[in-house]
């Protein structure tokens, strides 16, 4: 499988996404004409050396900015700049994520939504750019390392904040990427954030494989460190994404059914992603459990804390693993008729990294509710709602 794969080690912006994608071989002629057609913007690209590294750097100058935009405007700007289909999409994604994480940091509804920075032309230069660049490589999945997001204070339109920006912090939580910090400036921007988070699935450690091409991509600041992106295009083996878990587990014979009950809402609060409860005969002929817990190694401090205060258990076991299997997963909407009555439902669908779908399932409440409403078998509604989703995104 081709992966691409941005290792934000140096943090990442718009423009570093540019440089690093030219440096692995797209076309610069090619996005600078789709871009400058796009946007009122001239694009300049050269080489530079930061700190001993040889970099693509990506010079994005505007005429004359007069003023931000609403959330609106953008999407006016992308929809009427005639840019490929999926380069639209892209686009109006990326913003798609940067307008949410704005609207929950501001507390605004997106229609009265307006852009600073990010409303700019250089940042919608960058939006499109990188989202024409990430098509052209034509990686059957995208991922993202741990990204260095920096450290210290920043001047924004709205005064000083830490780093990262509250918008930045805010895509990160949603979007699951993960990262550190590590210097005294702002390393990743909104906008890089926001692409990342578009395109990328998170990734720990670099996959088994072999390494096709290899790009650098320079950033504006000069660090004591090389204020570089980089990426890189991979060989991978498997379709399926993993992750490292832990195994906490522990026997207890003097718990009730109710704190056992209550036991599963309780650990996955604070971080468990997976609760079993197992009937057992304990010494001496007692009936008791063993409690069973898949978590995150980073949170199984807090999850084994939890489990004693809850149960009284004075040890649990961890239970080490190499790494998991895991589907890729992602919720999407279907529309059944079912008699004269129209209702959307909710199905998770897993996949492997290339894409390709492995199971689709109905949402268990969504299902419930409309079997309630109609008088009919639950089973019945599963069972139309997952033929419809089946036929549709097969």
């Amino acid at each position: 499988m081709r992966s691409l794969i941005f290792e934000p080690f140096s943090g990442a912006a718009g423009d570093m996404i540019l440089g690093s994608l030219i440096d692995l071989g797209v076309d610069s002629e090619k996005l600078r004409e789709l871009v400058e057609s796009a946007v009122d913007v001239s694009i300049s690209v050269d080489r530079v050396d930061k700190r001993g590294i040889g970099a693509v750097n990506v010079r994005i100058d505007v005429p004359h900015e007069t003023h931000s935009r609403h959330y609106s405007q953008i999407i006016d700007v992308v929809k009427g700049a005639g840019l490929p289909d999926v380069v639209e999409q892209s686009a109006l994604g990326v913003f798609s994520i940067l307008a949410e994480a704005e609207s929950k940091v501001h507390g605004l509804p997106l229609e009265e939504l307006h852009f600073h920075e990010v409303g700019q032309k250089d940042a919608l230069a960058d939006v499109i750019g990188s989202c024409f660049a990430i098509n052209e490589v034509g990686a059957d999945a995208v991922f993202s390392l741990p990204a260095n997001v920096g450290g210290g204070e920043l001047r924004a339109a709205h005064g000083v904040t830490a780093v990262p920006s509250p918008a930045t912090l805010e895509i990160l939580r949603k979007s699951g990427l993960a990262f550190y910090g590590r210097g005294s400036m702002e390393m990743l921007t909104p906008t890089g954030a926001a692409i990342l988070a578009y395109f990328a699935k998170p990734l720990e450690n670099l996959p088994k494989g072999r390494v096709i091409s290899v790009g650098y991509g320079a950033g504006d600041a000069d660090t004591e460190d090389p204020n570089v992106l980089r990426s890189m295009i991979m060989e991978t083996g498997g379709t399926l994404s993993k992750d490292t878990v832990e195994i906490l587990e522990t026997n207890v014979d003097d718990v009730t059914g109710e704190i056992l009950g209550s036991l599963f809402e309780k650990l996955l609060s604070v971080g468990a992603r997976d609760v079993t409860i197992i009937p057992a005969t304990m010494k001496k002929g007692r009936s008791g459990h063993i409690i069973r817990i898949i978590t995150k190694p980073e949170d199984s401090d807090c999850v084994a804390r939890e489990l004693m205060k809850e149960t009284g258990t004075l040890g649990i076991r961890v239970i080490p693993t190499k790494h998991r299997y895991v589907a890729d997963r992602r919720m999407e909407k279907v529309r059944i008729n079912l008699g004269s009555r129209h209702f959307e439902v909710a199905v998770k669908i897993a996949q492997d990294k290339s894409g390709d779908i492995l199971h689709i399932s109905a949402e268990y409440e969504d299902c419930r509710r409309v079997a309630d409403e109609l008088g009919l078998p639950l089973k019945e509604v599963i069972r139309r709602v997952e033929e419809e989703a089946w036929g549709r995104f097969l």
